[in-house]
Parts: structure tokens; C-alpha cells; sequence
């Protein structure tokens, strides 16, 4: 008969006792730390605030907990010509990690001058932080980050329906802001939202709620290379708006003609939105109906003005998919192009196919950023916990419902005088791109009567414009020229 040892006694107990330990959500703390950091030249003091705020209901108990980062410079005695910046990243799923160390926060992504990884990972100081001129709180909605559901006790679950929809996120996302103003003691300070992608739906939507439901009201939205925010682009305009992307993935690839080739690219690109909604748009509105010669004409142009082929263009009846693109472009090379930032190069099984195996962009990002955040949250702000960060959270089914985000920006911006808006977009995105984003500003306000408060910024890079290092000191400079300027005089009365 053979011995049972110790050790295999012992392990036959571990899984029961591993069992009944579960991992803690932390409901409401805060960990304090602090930092400096020099900005434009300048050294400056910081306090990080990391934590976990709750999520109340109706009956005042708390339904989930968020997770945020907030840094305040120090030595700012009084608050009520300080701004804050309330940021938020999109998917809808994503955490708020992107711009957090990357874009606009005290310390950024070790990574090139091009925004592609490099070993070993890690961060380092950002020289051009708006930590400047602006505080700024990282906000994580709900199963993002360490953002959690709490759920009752016994076998029974929160109702999901009440987080992961648009209209059910701004709601709840407002009456936080409301808590973590208050707590912040925050009310007096000119207020900005910031959104990337998917979070541009969110800031939309939240100006008006805030405005109308917690009473809040905002200086500023920014919105980083901004999905539609409700306002419709199909049919012909949805197709034509993609050709002038479509010549910016090109002209970085060096595949448009010498003549196209040797212009510069914002020399370039304003020749092609022309072309785009005066030939282009008017030919897709006619369809089938399109005489032949005319076909073949558009069909020759738009080969000229995107790099792959008249015969690949007439073949999909003027209408290339994105992902044909990503696909077609370098196939004779044996590349594909990356979607979210046409930079990148991705190789696939196959040259065959109709699009990329994979996101080359993507996977480049999360190879960067995942050991990064986990690393700085724990050892630098000291924030500790078994949770795991969630880049990318369990958020769906998300109800796309009743999105008037755009709208509902709109009727903010009409309420509250003292509201602008930024739109910042990267022309080679081809995710959210930068000339969709340009449609959705003109048609933000039909009237015409506040354009003058609507801005765009278009730089050399995607979607994350800011990895690009160039242009993330471009875009946080048009940021911080952006929030100075729409801070009111002192006794200058918010009126038309």
C-alpha cells in the first residue's frame, strides 16, 4: 500500500478553502498619493486620489462601485477658476485607460515616437500633460477598470438593463459626477467633459443630462475621434464620406499616384472632400441609374484618389467596404492595414480574403498599455486589489436604443451660452474617421447659428491620435488653448 504524503493530504483540503475566498469589491475608499511633474518647463506638485465611488439607487443603496483616478495640482487655493476635466474612454466596455497614460494625464506609455511598443514596459513623465491649467478625474463606468456591479445578497442579480445602454449610462453616469463633484467640492469650478470614440456618445448625451437633470452646467466638450452621436450617415452620404480616408491611408502608404503623392497631405485631403460631396455623393444618389461613361469616370477618379484599383472599385458598384480596404490596399505587398490607425501592418494566412485576419492596430495597444496600468495603478498610486483590470469589460448586450446624443448636445449648447465644443480626430482612422467626424459637426447644428462654437483639429496619426508624439503635444496644446478660451471673464454674464 503506498503512503499518502503531507503535501497530497494538504492538497486535498486547498480547493475548499480556496473556494470560500472570494474577491473583495471595494465599495467606497481612497488612496492619496503624491507626485511632481514638469509640464511645458515647468515643475509642479500633484495629488493622485485613486478610489472606488458608489452607484446608488432609487432607495439610497449602493448597486455598483466605479473606479476613477483624479489628480489635482497642489498650491491651487482657490478652485473657482480651475478647471476640471471630466475624462472618459468609450467601446462601450472600455476602461478610461487610454487617455489616462497616454493623452492628457502627468504620466504616459513607454513607447516610440510612433506609438508602437517597446520593452520593457512602463511609464514615464508627460511634458505635455494639462495638468497645467486643468485638473482631471479618469472616470471607469461600470465593468470597466475595476468598476463592478455589487450584487445582492442570496441568488438574486441586479438588473443589467439598468447600466449597458446609452440612455442608461448617461443616467446613472450623471448622478455620479453629481456625488464626486460634491464630495470635491468642485461645484464652483468650470466643468469640461472629454470622450474618445464610444465616449463621445457618452459626453454628448451627459452635457444635456447633467445640464438638465443634476443641474450642472458645462464650458466644454471635447470629442476625440467622435462616433455619429445619433446623427444619421447612410446611404450615399455614409459612402462617399469614406474616399477622403481613404486617400490619408494611401498617401501614408505611398500608394496614390507621384502627382497626389507629392502633395502635402493637408494640401491633399481638402481637394478630396470636394470631390467627395460634389461628384462622388451625386453619382451614389443616381445608383444603378448611373449612366455608363459617368460610372466610369467616378470609378477612375476614386482609383486615383485611394490607391487600389478602377477594376476593384467598379466590381463593388462604387461602394469599397472599409474592411475590403484594409485588405486591398497593400495586398501586393502581403500586408493588411490596421483599422482604429492605418499605420499599422498586420500579416495575414492568406493574400486571399476580403478583410484582415485581426486588428494589427489593436493588439499592438494592448501589448503596451495592459502591463502598464497594472503596473502604476498598484506600485505608483497604490491602489491594491485581487480584482482584475478589465481593458475591455463584459458590457453586452448594449442597448443602442434611442440614441439622440447629438441632438441632445445640441440643445445643450443652445441652453448654456457659455458651451463649446472640440471635436479632435486623426485622418488616418479609419474606425471613426476624421471627415465622418467633420459631417457630424456640420450637421450638429442645422442652423448654422452656433458654428462658431463648434472647432476641429486633424492630426498625423489614428484613432489615438495623441500615441503619435508629435501630435501629443499638438493635441494637448489645442486642448489647453481650447479650455482657456472658453473660460468666461470674471462678471461676464452667460447671455446671447
Amino acid at each position: 500500500m503506498k503512503k499518502i504524503s503531507f503535501l497530497f493530504l494538504l492538497l486535498l483540503l486547498l480547493p475548499a478553502t480556496v473556494e470560500a475566498q472570494k474577491v473583495k469589491i471595494p465599495v467606497d475608499t481612497t488612496v492619496v498619493t503624491s507626485h511632481v511633474v514638469n509640464i511645458n518647463g515647468e515643475k509642479m506638485s500633484y495629488t493622485a486620489t485613486t478610489g472606488m465611488q458608489p452607484v446608488w439607487n432609487e432607495d439610497r443603496e449602493p448597486v455598483a462601485s466605479l473606479f476613477y483616478t483624479y489628480y489635482k495640482r497642489d498650491g491651487i487655493k482657490d478652485t473657482r477658476n480651475r478647471p476640471l476635466v471630466i475624462s472618459f474612454n468609450g467601446g462601450p466596455g472600455s476602461a478610461s485607460v487610454w487617455m489616462h497614460i497616454a493623452y492628457t494625464g502627468p504620466r504616459v506609455l513607454e513607447i516610440d515616437k510612433e506609438g508602437f511598443p517597446i520593452q520593457p514596459y512602463g511609464i514615464k513623465e508627460n511634458p505635455h500633460s494639462i495638468l497645467d491649467v486643468a485638473d482631471i478625474v479618469y472616470v471607469n463606468p461600470v465593468n470597466t477598470g475595476y468598476s463592478r456591479i455589487l450584487e445582492p445578497e442570496g441568488d438574486k442579480k441586479r438588473d443589467r438593463d439598468q447600466f449597458f445602454g446609452v440612455n442608461a449610462d448617461i443616467k446613472y453616469l450623471a448622478k455620479w459626477l453629481n456625488t464626486f463633484v460634491s464630495r470635491n467640492d468642485r461645484w464652483l469650478s468650470p466643468k469640461y467633459l472629454i470622450g474618445e470614440s464610444y465616449g463621445t456618445t457618452r459626453v454628448s448625451g451627459l452635457a444635456l443630462e447633467l445640464q438638465s437633470q443634476q443641474w450642472m452646467y458645462l464650458n466644454g466638450v471635447i470629442l476625440v475621434s467622435p462616433t455619429d452621436i445619433g446623427i444619421e450617415r447612410q446611404g450615399p452620404v455614409e459612402i462617399a464620406n469614406r474616399l477622403p480616408y481613404f486617400t490619408a491611408a494611401a498617401w501614408y502608404h505611398d500608394a496614390l499616384p507621384a502627382e497626389l503623392q507629392e502633395k502635402d497631405l493637408e494640401e491633399l485631403l481638402p481637394e478630396v472632400e470636394e470631390y467627395a460631396i460634389n461628384e462622388v455623393l451625386p453619382a451614389l444618389v443616381k445608383g444603378g441609374f448611373l449612366e455608363g461613361e459617368k460610372r466610369s469616370q467616378i470609378a477612375s477618379e476614386m482609383a486615383r484618389y485611394s490607391g487600389i484599383s478602377e477594376e476593384v472599385i467598379l466590381q463593388n458598384n462604387l461602394e469599397v467596404p472599409y474592411r475590403y480596404f484594409w485588405k486591398e490596399l497593400l495586398r501586393d505587398q502581403g500586408s493588411t492595414i490596421g483599422r482604429l490607425d492605418s499605420r499599422y501592418l498586420g500579416l495575414d494566412r492568406k493574400e486571399a480574403g476580403d478583410s484582415p485576419d485581426y486588428n494589427a492596430e489593436l493588439t499592438s495597444w494592448l501589448h503596451s498599455f495592459t502591463p502598464a496600468i497594472n503596473h502604476y495603478l498598484k506600485n505608483e498610486l497604490k491602489f491594491k486589489t485581487d480584482l482584475t483590470y478589465f481593458m475591455f469589460g463584459p458590457v453586452h448586450p448594449w442597448d443602442r436604443s434611442g440614441n439622440r446624443t447629438g441632438e441632445n448636445l445640441r440643445q445643450a449648447m443652445a441652453q448654456n451660452p457659455n458651451l463649446d465644443v472640440l471635436i479632435q480626430s486623426g485622418y488616418f482612422d479609419g474606425a471613426t474617421t476624421y471627415f465622418d467626424a467633420k459631417y457630424t459637426m456640420w450637421q450638429l447644428d442645422p442652423s448654422g447659428k452656433m458654428k462658431d462654437r463648434l472647432s476641429f483639429k486633424g492630426y498625423r496619426s489614428g484613432h489615438m491620435m495623441y500615441l503619435r508624439n508629435e501630435d501629443l503635444k499638438k493635441s494637448n496644446d489645442d486642448l489647453r488653448e481650447f479650455i482657456l478660451n472658453t473660460i468666461p471673464q470674471e462678471g461676464a454674464p452667460a447671455m446671447y
